[in-house]
């Protein structure tokens, strides 16, 4: 056998060898690729290669297929980066059914305008904070609150307007002003 043979044979089984696709370890991320470990513990870096970005954080287990020529990472098995999905133009997100948005640590929308249109909207929560330069409220129909106590302060003036008005308490009532004008 020549040695031209026996050098493309050892090639070939040195290229085999080095084929890969399985779960790697990241150890080490840069800004276009990560340095991972294969299960061999030998250590490759990977240029990551999905389909959105992806932020690899060290410990991330990561899908890695490669060979001689380079690897890449095309999956993500457990992480703990974080994922963009970024689009140039407008985009339409919709399901047949329901469409459930999640968040362990919380759901956030930004944006300079938020439009929500719903036949009927229900708001559930343990706790709600509001916070605005300045509210409007327009309901044409019935504006009922029921609450188990409610506070109001107003730094400036406050100022009520009805065709009629009835305040009905159990107990007392107290006005109290430098002046009182009725009629």
């Amino acid at each position: 056998m020549s040695n031209v043979a026996i050098l493309q044979r050892e090639r070939a089984e040195t290229s085999k060898a080095r084929d890969y696709l399985g779960p790697a370890d990241v150890t080490k991320v840069e800004p276009h690729e990560v340095e991972v470990r294969l299960p061999s513990g030998g250590l490759v870096r990977a240029r990551v290669a999905l389909a959105f970005t992806y932020e690899p954080q060290p410990n991330d287990v990561v899908l890695v297929i490669g060979n001689a020529d380079g690897h890449y990472v095309i999956g993500v098995l457990h992480g703990a980066g974080r994922a963009v999905l970024g689009f140039p133009g407008d985009v339409e997100l919709r399901a047949g059914g329901v469409l459930h948005l999640a968040g362990d640590k919380g759901v956030r929308l930004d944006g300079p305008e938020i439009e929500v249109k719903a036949g009927k909207l229900r708001i559930l929560a343990d706790s709600v904070a509001q916070k605005f330069a300045e509210l409007r409220q327009h309901v044409t129909n019935l504006l009922s609150v029921r609450a188990g106590r409610t506070h109001t302060v107003v730094d400036d003036s406050t100022y009520a307007q009805s065709k009629s008005a009835t305040i009905v308490t159990e107990e007392k009532v107290t006005i109290n002003g430098k002046s009182i004008y009725l009629g």
